[in-house]
């Protein structure tokens, strides 16, 4: 009877092999890029940059520069900013004026009906000059 047991575990364990189903292999990539997970991309990202140990000799330079000005360089840019953007408003309003930059002299100038817009760079001497015309007065 241990044989005749046996040999219907033997016979069972051969039908379930022969019954297990197998399923193709699908290769999907990791790699958003290649058709993965977009959801990937910060984590790679992440990896990558945490992998990079190589430093931009440039990087310093542009970062210095921008540590390096005082507060007031950094009003007086902002100033300046601040008073270029009020002569363009008043351009476009139809108002004459001038300024005075470190850089540059700006006038403003209205000869009849066309707006003349003439730059000097203090450096070179070189005069820019735009001109608008078809002004509503």
């Amino acid at each position: 009877m241990n044989t005749r047991i046996a040999q219907s575990i033997a016979a069972c364990l051969l039908a379930s092999a022969f019954a297990a189903q197998a399923t193709e292999l699908v290769y999907t990539p990791v790699n958003p890029a290649f058709g993965g997970n977009p959801l990937n991309g910060t984590w790679l990202l992440n990896n990558a940059q945490a992998q990079n140990d190589y430093d931009d000799p440039d990087l310093k330079d542009r970062t210095s520069s921008l540590a390096g000005t005082t507060a007031l360089e950094r009003f007086s840019n902002q100033l300046e900013s601040r008073m270029l953007s009020q002569l363009l408003d008043n351009i476009s309003n139809g108002q004459t004026g001038s300024m005075a930059t470190d850089s540059f002299l700006i006038d403003v100038i209205d000869d009849s009906g066309a707006l003349s817009i003439q730059v000097t760079d203090r450096a070179t001497g070189e005069v820019s000059v735009i001109e608008v015309s078809g002004l509503n007065p």
